[in-house]
Formats: C-alpha cells, sequence, structure tokens
C-alpha cells in the first residue's frame, strides 16, 4: 500500500525507453517471416487454400493458452533475472531453433507442427515485453513507450518482410523443384533466427527491473486518464455460483453449436469452434469447483478466470475493439498472398514461378505496411495528446479498413503499395494506442496476468477466422465471383471488420484524451 510521502515512479530517458523496446525488434522479425512466409510455406508443401485458415490455428491457440499463463507467472517471478525478462530469454532460444527448423520442413504436417512451437515461444517472449512498459514507465510515457515498441515492431518486420525480395535480388533462387522450400526463404528464416536472439538478449542485459516491493510503494500516478491520483480498479472475483452458471451456458452453446455441424453436415473446421467452447465451459465448471471455500483460491486457472471475470470496464470496451481489428489482420495475413497472386500476376498456381514472385511481393507490401506504422509510431503520442487517443484510433482503424478494400482497385504489383499505407497507419495505431489507453486502467501487480487475458481478445478472432472462414468463403459461392476469387471476398471482409472495430471505440470511456 502506498502513503501520502510515497514517491511517484520516476520518468526514465528515451535511451532507456529504447533500449527496454528494443527486443521487440527481434520478436517482430520472428512474427513477420512467419506472417509473411507460413501461407506459402504451407501451399508449396502442398496445402489447398481452403485449409490454410485450419493451419493456422497454432498462433491462436498458443496464443490463448501461452499468453495468460506466462503473465500470470510473470507478475509471481522474481529473481536475478527480474520479473519479465527469464520468459524473454527462454522464449528467444526456443524461437531462434523453430526459425531455422521451419524452412526446412520436408513434409506439410512437419511445417504445420514447427509453426506451433513457433508460434508459442513467440508468446512466450512477447506477452511479457507488453506488461515491461506498464512496469517500468509512468502513465504519461506509456504512450511513448508502446509506440518505441512499435517503432522496433515496424522496423523489425520491414527488414524480415523484404528479406526474400532482397535476397532474390542478389541472385538467391526464389524458386525450387516442386515441394521444397525456395532458398531465399530459408535464409531469410536463418538471418531472422540469429537476429531475433541478439535484439532480445540486448533488453535482458540493458535494462534493469522494479522489485514488486518497489512497485506496490510507488504513489498513485497523477497522470492516469481515467482516475487521477486513484489507484486501478481490482474488484473482488465471483464465487462458485457464478462459474456453475457461466460454465453450463458456455457448455451448452457449445454442445448445440457442434450438433449444428453434424446435423446440417457443416465443414469440419466449425468443429474449432464448438470444440473450444465446450473446453472453456469446462474449464469453468473446473474453477466453480476450486473456488467453492475460496474465491482468491491460489492456483493458476482460478487466477487466470477470476481475473477474467473482473476485468477492469475499460478493458471489457477496449476487448471489443480488439476483436474486429484482429479478425482483420489474421484475414489479411491468411489471404494477402493469394490474393496478389490473383490481382497482379492473374494465377492460383501454387507450384508456378509467378506465384513465388506474389509471395516475394507480398513481403515487399508487408514490409511498406510496417515501415508506415514504424514512422508513425514516432509521433503517434503526439498526435494522440492533442486530438485524443479514442478519437485517433478510430480514425486510423477507419484509414485501415479503406486501405485494405483499395486493394480491389490495383493490379500492379507497385500500385498495391498504396493500400499498404492505410493498413500501415491501422496497425502502428493497433500496436501502441489500445496498450496505453489499458495500461492506466490496470493495479500494477496484475499488469502481466491482464496484458495476457487482453490478449484473448487477439487469439479469439484468430480462432474464429480460423474455424470459420475457408467454409464461410466456400459457401458464398456468388459473392467469391462478384469479388474475383476467395481471397479477394476475404479482403473484403478485412475491410468490414476494420469498420466494426472502429464503430466500437464509441463505447470506450477515458476521463482524458
Amino acid at each position: 500500500m502506498t502513503d501520502a510521502t510515497a514517491p511517484q515512479k520516476p520518468a526514465l530517458s528515451l535511451a532507456q525507453i529504447i533500449n527496454m523496446s528494443f527486443g521487440f525488434f527481434g520478436i517482430q522479425i520472428g512474427f513477420a517471416l512467419q506472417n509473411g512466409n507460413v501461407s506459402r510455406i504451407f501451399q508449396t508443401l502442398g496445402a489447398s487454400i481452403d485449409t490454410l485458415p485450419l493451419l493456422w490455428l497454432a498462433g491462436p491457440v498458443t496464443g490463448l493458452l501461452i499468453q495468460p499463463v506466462i503473465g500470470y507467472f510473470s507478475d509471481r517471478t522474481w529473481g536475478r533475472l527480474g520479473r519479465r525478462r527469464p520468459y524473454f530469454l527462454v522464449g528467444a532460444v526456443v524461437t531462434t531453433a523453430a526459425l531455422f527448423v521451419m524452412p526446412n520442413s520436408p513434409w506439410l504436417w512437419v511445417a504445420a507442427g514447427t509453426l506451433w512451437i513457433l508460434d508459442a515461444s513467440l508468446n512466450v517472449t512477447m506477452e511479457p515485453f507488453r506488461a515491461f512498459v506498464g512496469d517500468m514507465l509512468p502513465s504519461r510515457q506509456r504512450p511513448l513507450g508502446y509506440s518505441m515498441q512499435t517503432v522496433f515492431i515496424g522496423s523489425g518486420a520491414v527488414l524480415a518482410s523484404l528479406a526474400p525480395f532482397v535476397l532474390n535480388a542478389f541472385g538467391v533462387a526464389n524458386t525450387a523443384p516442386e515441394g521444397q522450400i525456395p532458398d531465399n526463404v530459408k535464409y531469410s528464416f536463418y538471418i531472422g533466427g540469429v537476429a531475433l536472439f541478439a535484439a532480445v538478449l540486448w533488453t535482458i542485459l540493458k535494462t534493469q527491473e522494479y522489485s514488486p516491493e518497489q512497485l506496490d510503494g510507488f504513489a498513485p500516478d497523477e497522470d492516469n486518464i481515467f482516475d487521477a491520483g486513484v489507484p486501478a480498479e481490482e474488484p473482488v472475483r465471483p464465487g462458485s455460483d457464478f462459474f456453475v452458471r457461466w460454465g453450463l451456458g458456455i457448455l451448452a452453446a457449445g454442445a448445440v453449436w457442434n450438433w449444428a455441424v453434424v446435423h446440417f453436415h457443416g465443414d469440419q473446421q466449425f468443429f474449432v469452434l464448438g470444440g473450444g467452447l465446450v473446453l472453456l465451459g469446462l474449464l469453468f465448471l473446473l474453477n466453480s469447483l476450486l473456488v467453492r471455500s475460496n474465491t482468491d483460491a491460489p492456483n493458476f486457472l482460478s487466477g487466470i478466470l477470476g481475473d477474467l471475470a473482473t476485468m477492469p470496464s475499460a478493458m471489457k470496451r477496449l476487448a471489443v475493439v480488439q476483436f474486429f481489428s484482429w479478425v482483420a489482420m489474421f484475414i489479411m495475413w491468411i489471404y494477402m498472398t493469394a490474393a496478389v497472386a490473383l490481382q497482379a500476376w492473374n494465377t492460383s498456381d501454387t507450384s508456378s514461378a509467378a506465384f513465388q514472385s506474389a509471395g516475394d511481393w507480398v513481403g515487399v507490401m508487408f514490409a511498406v505496411q510496417n515501415g508506415v506504422a514504424a514512422v508513425y509510431a514516432l509521433v503517434i503520442a503526439a498526435v494522440a495528446r492533442k486530438v485524443g487517443t479514442r478519437r485517433l484510433h478510430a480514425i486510423n482503424l477507419i484509414v485501415g479498413a479503406a486501405g485494405f478494400a483499395s486493394i480491389h482497385l490495383f493490379t500492379t504489383p507497385e500500385t498495391l503499395l498504396i493500400p499498404m499505407i492505410g493498413l500501415g497507419m491501422a496497425w502502428g495505431s493497433i500496436l501502441a494506442l489500445p496498450y496505453a489507453i489499458l495500461a492506466d486502467a490496470l493495479p500494477a501487480r496484475k499488469m502481466g496476468i491482464y496484458m495476457g487475458i487482453f490478449n484473448f481478445f487477439i487469439v479469439l478472432p484468430q480462432l474464429l477466422v480460423a474455424g470459420t472462414m475457408g467454409p464461410l468463403l466456400k459457401s458464398l459461392p456468388g459473392l467469391t465471383d462478384m469479388a474475383g476469387g476467395t481471397s479477394m471476398l476475404a479482403v473484403l471482409f478485412g475491410a468490414g471488420s476494420l469498420l466494426l472495430a472502429a464503430a466500437s471505440m464509441s463505447i470506450v470511456r477515458v476521463g482524458k484524451g
């Protein structure tokens, strides 16, 4: 507990903020290599476009499982490396190994399995970085901290996205015998693995952390955008009856969904959503037993579900925005290569040189998107102070939706870079502004677990897309023909989802900004 004489959390220098954010440069190299090349690798190894969302399940499932668990345990960790940095190190080691394995996958099942390992280890490294900013920076510096992370996210993603294209320009082959991954993709992953480990190690060695006791000793932040000088809300967890009611309701919803899939002969990918609901319902029921005698039962399941049930109101409202934002982003990563191949190369033949060229060009497009995000992040904190964080984020999402939809207007590789400007502004905003708002609403000692739970609303939409988008698009042949192909219809769904995210910002309320 703090008292009237407790000190404010001190501001950090720009150099300190750079050091604590630099690890994200490496993390995003890993994510960008994954996002820009995994669909290409899967299709090269024989996957059809209809099965791509299912194969991409690794990302949302590992995020759903890993991030809240890492957040829970990192809140309770303290040792020689501090609170968050042990997780940086373990995740970086495993991620580097997975990046070396992925492009050498001989079969589709090996690539799919490696994606699970890669995404899990990236999540182990990334989740504590979000809480790290909340731990280390006072409220007035948090927009700068998350913006600095976005600068490094954009910079790392630019280099990683350009790598296959640049290597090909220097003579490294971008084609290979059927069923094999081109050398330019392989070498991109090797270089990325080394860069990721080096960047994360820099942050580990160049930063120090506040102990839990020091964090508890700081006075409430006067610059908090909600209630200045008042600690973030921390409500009482619900009792056993709450988890029984919700558990039975969620379990019933999952059972009805699965019955409908069977009864109406729906695509098997729909079972992903139904199975997830059944599992969540069972976990709620299990937790009702664990908290029967103590609502603060000391185990990680009760901790996670209890905090999920008592999220601060601002977090609940931001969750809606995140949900629609990440539906759009996941659609973009899955379908962009196929959309660009159709739009600019007029091909859907995954073994053709034209398709591989489209894959290289998607790397350039993502580089532009991330470059715009990185540059925009340099000024977004200052713009947010003038325009208001909530209003600015809504504007950025609308600009991103316009960019996404405009992919339909351009038919040459060069002009397809134009939509990425709008998508870059939206991406830079998604990576910074929601976290800056959220950190002010969270109690310091639960920063990790709440950041992990917040990422439920990043991974749940990805599960929804993975489990439903493929069969949904197949069920709309008329609209698919009108849009110009399956991937082009997916582009319109992505644009619509960003517009819903922008509209949802109207329910987010802050005291200032």
